[in-house]
């Protein structure tokens, strides 16, 4: 018998029960866990926020492009179809989950790949020489930090860290302190991929702007989990990826954003055929395609970004205010699991308290959690993961899980604790 499988016995295991099931009874968004596969099984899957559920369309959605596109128009459909998907469903992306006008998102590369792309362009419109320091803080995601590292590198830049608190993350004042008329470019996660602390993206670009530096923001864990608005915000560049919150699959293609103002004067540093103005042109000489294209490199991933659009269909159907208020409940039901069960083991929470200052997904914290933990978690059909070098990780996709989903998890971990 499973740990899912066991009964929840203790008095505080009933009442939480009940309420996981009323919760799930009220639950606007709770119909749609029916569109993913595995939801019918006794998994606890909390790890969303690192690669999402397929959805039940997506084979038959692949297996026709297999059949129809692919095999059926065979190069045909590069003329036909293929060749504008990547800003299409950029656009589409933009639309449901970016607050972005279009033209301005495209599907590419990998997230390391767009991010460099990004912050190479920023620097290069930076006029100013005495601009030379790129900044951003201490708990930012690794890539974050060592695409940075290098560039200042390459470029002799310098760096300004920002010391941020594991669980406050990046604030406006810090921002303000860290800035000035040497900085150039500010790279920050929106939302703090160990602690999930979400960050004011719209006072921070302010603060970056009132001090004549540009922002690149990433959104890995923020994009189909919160309310996004770059355009209201005036952002200038962002990325992030799509097998998160997006269901895209593992290794799905990331995308980037360039606010329009820049787009007619930026030039992104990987020259390929497929941002050429002519790809099939052939000719000598690089010219960059006019707008959002130009950050094309080579050729798409077409594959790799045709399971995202099911979700992005199901995200314009439901809203991303109805996601948003969805994922404050799915983790506030955590912390409250967390209080009553975790927290009298000896587990600290390393998430905000407040659903405004998270995003959807919790870290708890105890002495006794190793990878080892995890791997026996997961032996038992429970799936969080491991932040070192003490941390599990709560993750949490509005659209698939389940309050009850929760408390099962949750339950298995509380019992690690007490072994």
């Amino acid at each position: 018998m499973t740990t899912q499988q066991q009964p929840l016995a203790e008095e505080e295991g009933v009442a939480l029960q009940q309420r996981a099931e009323e919760l799930d009874r009220q639950d606007p968004l709770a119909h749609y866990r029916g569109h993913f596969i595995g939801t019918d099984t006794p998994v606890s899957y909390l790890d969303g926020n690192s690669l999402g559920r397929p959805l039940k369309r997506t084979p038959e959605d692949i297996a026709a492009f297999i059949r129809e596109g692919w095999g059926g128009r065979l190069i045909r459909g590069w003329d036909e179809e293929w060749l504008e998907l990547p800003q299409a469903i950029g656009d589409q992306l933009g639309r449901a989950v970016l607050g972005a006008a279009p033209g301005q998102t495209i599907i590419a590369d990998s997230t390391t790949v767009v991010l460099y792309k990004l912050i190479r362009a920023a620097l290069a419109a930076v006029a100013d020489p005495d601009r030379n320091e790129l900044v951003l803080d201490t708990e930012n995601f690794p890539t974050d930090r060592y695409l940075v590292e290098g560039i200042a590198l390459e470029e002799g830049l310098t760096l300004r860290w920002i010391e941020a608190d594991p669980a406050a993350g990046v604030t406006a004042d810090q921002l303000r302190e860290a800035t000035g008329p040497c900085t150039a470019v500010v790279l920050l996660s929106q939302i703090a991929y160990r602690s999930g602390h979400l960050a004011d993206l719209p006072a921070i670009t302010a603060t970056v702007h009132d001090a004549g530096a540009l922002v690149v923001w990433d959104l890995c864990h923020s994009a189909g989990s919160v309310e996004i608005d770059l355009d209201g915000a005036g952002v200038d560049f962002a990325a992030g990826c799509t097998y998160k919150y997006l269901n895209g699959g593992p290794g799905s293609p990331a995308f980037a954003y360039v606010n329009q103002r820049h787009l007619a004067s930026l030039n992104q540093p990987i020259w390929g055929w497929m941002g050429r103005k002519d790809a099939f042109e052939m000719a000598k000489g690089y010219e960059p395609a006019a707008g959002i294209r130009g950050f094309l490199s080579g050729t798409p991933a077409i594959l790799g970004m045709l399971a995202m659009r099911g979700t992005l269909d199901l995200i314009e159907e439901a809203s991303m205010a109805a996601i948003r208020a969805k994922s404050e409940k799915l983790t506030a039901f955590a912390v409250e699991i967390f209080d009553a069960w975790l927290a009298p083991l000896g587990a600290d929470l390393a998430t905000p308290r407040s659903p405004g200052e998270r995003g959807s997904h919790i870290t708890v914290d105890h002495p006794g959690f190793t990878k080892a933990t995890v791997a026996s978690l997961w032996d038992d059909d429970v799936i969080p993961d491991f932040r070192s070098p003490r941390g599990i990780r709560i993750g949490l996709s509005p659209l698939s899980t389940s309050f009850q989903e929760v408390l099962q998890g949750m339950a298995a971990i509380r019992d690690r604790l007490r072994d």
